[in-house]
């Protein structure tokens, strides 16, 4: 179905190739997992296969592709736009229509789709994807999540014969995500769709897999367990099977357990953070039809995570504690003016300067970050993660009490996850207060001390995080589950 022969790209403002060499060929009806390290060439491997690599990036391409017989090299976008489906990272900078319904059919009415077909394939896929209570609202009323859906249900209603998705559940809880991947793996089989997906939360997705493609220092590609086998990082529970020298490697919770129920693992010896003085306090707020009298702490010392079900009004929240949007009711306390930092979903928003060295005028931070290699570039040149890199930086480099991040995992690799996940506790052990919204359960896990839980704008669950982790059907790690024990929450915790 698609056959890459030695493609070579390299970006216009670029002293290196993006892609060097590749070639790759994947079958029909196959599902492909891009992993690798943030940077490392996945999201320009899936702007080649619908062309926007190099027709609308521009710089220099060489190498052949070809795409269900035919040879697409010097085809542009708009004459794939029927046979290749692309998801971007971020679907917000790429809406067509101002409401869910327009924006599923544009792609259609593009491709001169008769109207009463266009209407049956938007209920299809409405109903696949779970998304009928949003049919009727506006785009810019939606949460990232909502917007990723949609996103996804804009593309399938074209029918495409290969869908091509960039991190496509990197705004999505686990259960959205769980049903989402349900969803590809339905059209897969009884479609014969063939899928190239670039995913970090490899937990979520290897199960799902046929084939991975892994960027590391060499190029790795095979079935999940071979390359899981030995890449440099893997779903938590292949990492504990590695670890353990579990033979087939587990990919799943339930493979997982069948090995974890004949270990003796003593469980961590825990010591309670003790938490300073509140540095941040929300009192009763509300906000019309999304928050409904939220009242919460931020203190000194300690890495709190709020979480939620896409829509539950987490990012309304931290935009009213930010001060960007008033509450109708309610105080926000604690905090002087200008001693806290907000870096938002779309934290590229925050970049206006023409070098990544003006933006983060930081040498040491820049080196840390692993942004000196590109510090002469422009922030928009960037992959997804090192974007979120300057911009955290930008919030890193200020002195502030309180730092809020709403979802600030989006592009990032695991060992990306596990740098900021160091640099909260740096930031929290000098005693600024931090809140960061996430759907990234494995990352709650690795860094939080407290999550509050938010649902239908309402805190219903607060406290420590193995506590209230381990009460949760939804929210809890990977390796818990397999340990079938809220004490173990990420791989060391087992393996010691």
């Amino acid at each position: 179905m698609i056959s890459l022969e030695h493609v070579t790209f390299t970006y216009p403002s670029a002293s290196s190739p993006a892609l060097t060499d590749l070639t790759l060929s994947v079958r029909e009806g196959e599902f492909v997992l891009v992993a690798g390290a943030s940077g490392s060439g996945k999201s320009t491997l899936l702007r080649v296969l619908p062309r926007l690599v190099p027709h609308h990036s521009g710089g220099r391409f060489s190498g052949r592709v070809t795409i269900d017989g035919r040879d697409v090299t010097l085809a542009a976008p708009r004459e794939l736009a029927g046979a290749v489906g692309f998801v971007p990272q971020d679907p917000e900078a790429h809406a067509t229509a101002d409401r869910v319904v327009p924006e599923l059919a544009f792609a259609m009415e593009n491709l001169g789709v008769p109207q009463a077909q266009m209407r049956k394939r938007v209920e299809e896929v409405i109903d696949q994807l779970g998304i009928a209570h949003l049919r009727d609202r506006r785009l810019d009323t939606l949460s990232g999540g909502e917007r990723q859906r949609v996103a996804i249900a804009a593309v399938l209603t074209a029918l495409p014969r290969v869908l091509v998705l960039d991190e496509p559940t990197s705004a999505l809880d686990p259960q959205s995500a769980e049903d989402v991947f349900a969803v590809l793996v339905r059209l897969r089989d009884e479609l014969g769709l063939t899928i190239v997906c670039a995913e970090h939360r490899l937990e979520r997705v290897a199960a799902f897999s046929d084939s991975v493609v892994f960027f590391g220092e060499e190029l790795s590609v095979g079935s999940p367990r071979e390359v899981f086998a030995s890449s440099p990082y893997a779903p938590p529970v292949s990492m504990l099977g590695r670890a353990f020298g579990w033979s087939p490697l587990p990919l799943t919770v339930r493979e997982g357990r069948s090995f974890a129920s004949s270990l003796q693992v003593a469980p961590p010896a825990v010591r309670p953070r003790t938490a300073g003085d509140v540095a941040m306090r929300c009192n009763g707020i509300e906000v019309p039809n999304v928050l409904r009298g939220v009242s919460l702490e931020l203190r000194r010392g300690e890495i709190a995570a709020l979480v939620g079900r896409n829509g539950a009004g987490k990012t309304t929240l931290m935009r009213v504690l930010a001060g960007i949007q008033k509450a109708s009711r309610g105080s926000v306390d604690g905090v002087r003016r200008g001693r806290a930092a907000f870096v938002p979903q779309r934290a590229e928003m925050l970049l206006f300067r023409d070098r990544v060295r003006d933006e983060v005028r930081s040498p040491e931070w820049l080196a840390r970050l692993g942004l000196s290699g590109v510090a002469d570039r422009h922030p928009w040149t960037l992959s997804a993660g090192q974007r979120l890199w300057t911009a955290l930086a930008t919030a890193f480099t200020r002195d502030v009490d309180v730092l809020l991040l709403d979802e600030p995992t989006r592009g990032l690799d695991p060992v990306g996850k596990d740098l900021l996940a160091s640099v909260l506790r740096e930031k929290a052990d000098a005693g600024v207060a931090v809140l960061l919204v996430t759907h990234d359960v494995e990352l709650v896990a690795r860094a939080a001390d407290r999550i509050h839980m938010l649902a239908e704008g309402e805190i219903v669950a607060s406290g420590p995080v193995r506590e209230v982790l381990g009460e949760s059907l939804l929210f809890s790690s990977q390796t818990s589950k397999v340990m079938a024990d809220p004490r173990f929450l990420v791989p060391s915790d087992v393996t010691g």
